[in-house]
């Protein structure tokens, strides 16, 4: 018998310091980028965008990868990407920590949308309502240390 699985990821990091420092002029430099990281890693990007200070990936993982390995690989070569390029001046770095939340395929297009629509999101609420927002969903119980 072959082996199945259908795992989707929101996965969500911000910043260090949620510095506004990802040039919007040039974001879409940014997500063809760490596109290609995704895929080095096996893995299947559905959607990705990206605000000043935080990004919004839907992918699956190849089972060989590890969840932690995978956002650590986009983290770390992203932020060498970013600190080496003209576009992005103030970049500084990625916080630490992420948010990974798993969805079903059945939610996909839903989860595909919210991130398509990030700008438009965030006209209402900021990056710290969201995350919250979506960790409570989840479940989940926000430290309050990293929502200032």
């Amino acid at each position: 018998m072959s082996s199945y699985r259908q795992i989707l990821y929101h996965i969500i990091f911000r910043t260090k310091g949620s510095q506004k420092t990802m040039s919007q002029q040039h974001i879409k430099e940014f997500l063809a980028y760490t596109l290609g990281i995704i895929q080095a890693q096996k893995g299947f990007l559905y959607r990705i965008n990206a605000m000043e200070d935080h990004v919004h990936i839907l992918s699956d993982l190849h089972p060989d990868i590890a969840l932690s390995h995978f956002i650590r690989n986009i983290k770390v070569a992203t932020s060498l990407w970013l600190k080496q390029n003209e576009n992005f001046p103030d970049f500084a770095g990625w916080a630490e920590g992420y948010a990974a939340i798993t969805y079903s395929h059945s939610d996909k297009d839903t989860i595909v949308n919210y991130i398509k629509n990030q700008q438009e999101h965030h006209r209402k609420i900021s990056f710290n309502e969201e995350l919250e927002r979506i960790l409570i969903e989840q479940g989940i119980i926000p430290d309050k240390r990293y929502f200032p």
